[in-house]
């Protein structure tokens, strides 16, 4: 059955009972309309495309009719053209060729007589208009711009808008006809003009300054609307054209921003509309809204911006949620502007962690955490910590990250701090990263005088509940440390009664800890260790008998680091002279403010930036390696060491700068302490049990990276120059100088490397007798000048290697070299592969001469058999 009207169509469609009815009903119209188009039917032409609007509308295709629609747009019938027009829109883009088909029928309608059809191909064209359109009828636009007809200027300012975004070059063609927009006395007009300068200055920093000098003609169109009685014709629940004041406030934000003249200029009528306007309906609150921003993005007076501020605390007051929700995140953008305006409203912002709402209570949660300062860091700490308590599991990771990072910042004291994170670890101790716990760590290492405090305290804790794995975590570290000052304090607080604390109690703590269902591979390693550590602390043969049999029972554990630990510590009990030593405390941590990346604690709220730790005197070796590459800057001494003092507990930590050099030769190998790449509570654990994989003590003066030489036995574990002595064989050398290469390096052929300013470097290449995969390279710096032709001084020299070597660097036997004299340093390569020897080399020095001298050079390698 053929349905020859659209309605037909419909109620067919509507009758069908199951998708295939449907189907089958569409594929044979669709057939109809298809043969209808091969025939040429232009009396059916007009009910065939309305007919496959309708069943493109339902999602079934409907592309053959694009020609179609062309054609009706071109038939010189009204209603067929606005049909053809309203086709063309939906069933083609800017992006198909058949669009240029359209570009006549748009120009002809463009000039046409009657304003109705001028107004469809406008239409038409600001809504699939492509850039080659654009450029094509800009003209015709632009003439129309001027039109007497409002209904026409209109439309072309909003078709104006499409050719702007399509071709912002062609937006020259419209600022005289845009400003002339500003004036017209009709709503409509304005207001599409508005858009259109909007768009402008957006796009456009120029024109931005062009239009700058408009802003007392949209002032006076801002306060003819306030200040306006009522009119039926543009009244909305009894705000005068309300869409027209937030496009006029829209500009002025933009016209306003960093401009003080402009600002001053918007000030009054700001106050004005902020003071005016009814907030008891959502056309009011719009309106307010929009004035805030204005507000808060031009240089306005501060008393304006309390003003906005305290706006926005009554929208916190509103019912409705999105208002409450666009209030807190304005403000949430707004603190740093004026902090103590938004203070007044702490209040009412804490309300907001109990609503109902997710997205309120995370936004409010943000706010809070901003507005933190040293003198209310008490109260609303306090606040938080009673949010937390009840907070959906996923607000608590990053809760704990930011109030531990608040208490770090804005202590009051070291007791408070404390008694604040071990709140934290109470309520939420399975949500607490890594590197707050390590900062507890630190804490608790750097206050000796609370020391006794901290272990009765998570002692007790422990006695009360051990599911929360960074509490239990932090309870045993401490108990490992100062289980002797827990036991000497002789109580501790459960229920406000004393209890005594013997050494069996600590143990059986421990013991029950580890035989519980919470304890995993991490929290067993932390017992171990610290089982082994009171053994020194404590003084009771017991103990020591106690802790042996449980490490015996761990000799087994199929978790190897549990295993080996095991092994190593009863090892230990063999060697009661050293064990002590081995076993001593950790010494003070370093301390240093906690940067945890993806978290951030808004410091706007107290008006400090957050504290950066000071900076090094002189670049290190790795700064100046960088510049090898022309990343980095030089500078420096001559043998700056690479120092990274305390492991830094942190799984999201910025990366080495040394990772910057990973790819000097297609990638090298500059490696950076491997202790950075172990897991946090793994890099927790060394620092607690402060052993080795060997179970030798570390020294606790030694750097991270001195710590990982020693453990390769002097491997090649970084490229700057080590601190350690210079080897016999550099010294002798030094010692035996004499400006003679040959002498120096007797039997070993040398190989030139450098020359220039009478300064040369020279390579004498040897294997390591200890181990064939290690090079040896004497680098020996010479001046070629007369002894009395001066001093070279300032001598740094840096080298680095392929990615499949590795480079360690012992200091220079001297930084400046006399007249005729030459200095030594020796250069260890580490290549398992035996890939030929490439080097690229960075030196740096000063003569009387030349003055300052820095040079790259590159080392193509020995010939083979050189070593």
């Amino acid at each position: 059955m053929v349905f020859y009207r659209l309605k037909d169509l419909i109620k067919a469609i509507r009758a069908c009972k199951t998708h295939a009815d449907e189907r089958a009903v569409i594929q044979k119209e669709s057939a109809f309309i298809r043969t209808s188009f091969k025939e040429e039917n232009t009396e059916l032409r007009h009910s065939n495309i309305s007919k496959l609007l309708y069943i493109h509308m339902l999602g079934y295709p409907a592309h053959f009719g694009q020609i179609e629609c062309l054609k009706l747009a071109a038939s010189p019938l009204f209603s067929d053209k606005r049909l053809g027009y309203l086709g063309t829109m939906l069933l083609l883009d800017e992006n198909q060729e058949v669009l240029t088909l359209l570009t006549n029928s748009l120009k002809n309608d463009l000039n046409h007589a009657n304003m109705y059809i001028v107004g469809l191909a406008l239409c038409t064209m600001g809504n699939i208009a492509s850039a080659e359109m654009s450029r094509d009828l800009c003209s015709e636009v632009e003439k129309l711009l001027g039109s007497s007809n409002m209904y026409i200027r209109k439309k072309a300012a909003l078709c104006a808008i499409r050719i702007i975004r399509k071709v912002p070059d062609l937006q020259e063609n419209f600022i005289q006809r845009a400003s002339s927009l500003l004036s017209d006395r009709n709503h409509g007009v304005l207001l599409s003009g508005i858009t259109l300068i909007t768009e402008m200055c957006l796009s456009s920093h120029e024109t931005l300054l062009h239009f700058r000098k408009a802003v007392p003609v949209l002032v006076r169109h801002l306060k003819n609307l306030v200040s306006a009685g009522f009119s039926a014709e543009h009244d909305v629940t009894g705000v005068t054209d309300p869409f027209l004041q937030i496009k006029i406030l829209r500009l002025l934000r933009i016209l306003g921003k960093d401009d003080v003249e402009s600002s001053e200029a918007m000030n009054d009528i700001l106050a004005q509309v902020a003071t005016n306007t009814e907030s008891s309906k959502n056309v009011g609150n719009s309106i307010l809204y929009e004035t805030v921003l204005t507000i808060m993005e031009t240089p306005s007076d501060n008393a304006l911006r309390v003003l906005a501020i305290n706006i926005l605390g009554k929208f916190l007051s509103n019912r409705d949620n999105n208002i409450r929700y666009v209030a807190l995140t304005t403000l949430n953008k707004s603190i740093s502007l004026d902090v103590n305006a938004v203070q007044r409203h702490r209040n009412i912002i804490l309300d907001c962690l109990r609503d109902a709402d997710i997205s309120i209570r995370r936004r409010a949660l943000e706010l809070s955490f901003s507005l933190i300062n040293e003198s209310n860091v008490r109260v609303l700490t306090r606040e938080l910590l009673a949010f937390l308590e009840i907070a959906d599991n996923e607000f608590k990771p990053s809760m704990t990250t930011k109030i531990c990072l608040a208490a770090e910042r804005f202590a009051p004291n070291k007791r408070w701090h404390i008694d604040t994170v071990l709140r934290v670890l109470k309520l939420a101790g399975n949500y607490v990263r890594e590197e707050m716990l390590a900062a507890f760590i630190r804490l608790v290492t750097q206050t000796s005088e609370l020391q006794g405090y901290t272990v009765q305290k998570l002692y007790s804790a422990l006695k009360e509940d051990i599911s929360q794995e960074s509490l239990t975590l932090a309870g045993v570290w401490v108990i490992g440390e100062y289980g002797d000052i827990l036991v000497q304090g002789g109580n501790y607080e459960e229920e406000e009664l004393a209890k005594e604390v013997s050494e069996s109690d600590v143990i059986e703590l421990l013991e029950s800890i580890l035989a519980g269902p919470f304890a995993n591979q991490v929290l067993r390693e932390y017992i171990i260790t610290a089982l082994m550590k009171l053994t020194s602390r404590f003084s009771s043969a017991a103990s020591s008998e106690k802790v042996k049999q449980m490490l015996a029972g761990f000799s087994t554990s199929i978790e190897v680091e549990i295993q080996q630990r095991a092994v190593e510590f009863t090892n230990l009990f063999q060697y009661d002279d050293i064990r002590p030593a081995v076993l001593e405390r950790m010494p003070v941590m370093e301390i240093k403010e906690t940067v945890i990346a993806g978290e951030r604690l808004n410091s706007a709220a107290s008006g400090n930036t957050s504290n950066q730790s000071a900076a090094p005197a002189g670049p290190s070796d790795q700064d100046l390696l960088l510049d090898l590459m022309g990343i980095g800057t030089s500078g420096g001494t001559t043998n700056a060491q690479i120092s990274t003092g305390a492991p830094t507990i942190s799984g999201n930590g910025p990366t080495n700068n040394v990772d910057l050099l990973a790819d000097l030769f297609g990638g090298s190998n500059i490696s950076s302490p491997p202790i950075a790449s172990k897991p946090s509570a793994a890099v927790v654990s060394d620092l607690f049990s402060g052993l080795g994989s060997t179970g030798a003590a570390s020294p606790p003066s030694s750097g991270a990276s001195n710590n990982i030489l020693d453990l390769l036995g002097g491997g090649m574990a970084a490229t700057a120059a080590s601190p350690t002595p210079a080897p016999a064989a550099v010294r002798s050398a030094s010692a035996n100088s004499n400006g003679s290469t040959g002498s120096q390096n007797s039997g070993h052929k040398t190989y030139p490397v450098y020359s220039k300013n009478g300064f040369s470097i020279v390579f004498t290449p040897q294997r390591d007798s200890g181990n064939p995969n290690v090079v040896n390279i004497l680098a020996t710096f010479q001046n070629n000048q007369s002894v009395s032709g001066g001093v070279i001084s300032g001598i740094q020299f840096h080298a680095a290697v392929t990615k499949t070597q590795q480079l360690q660097m012992r200091p220079a036997s001297a930084n400046e070299v006399a007249g005729g004299g030459n200095a030594t340093q020796l250069l260890k390569i580490a290549n398992p592969q035996k890939t030929p020897v490439r080097l690229r080399l960075k030196v740096v020095y000063t003569t009387a001469n030349h003055g300052s001298v820095d040079e790259l050079s590159e080392f193509a390698g020995f010939p083979e058999g050189a070593y």
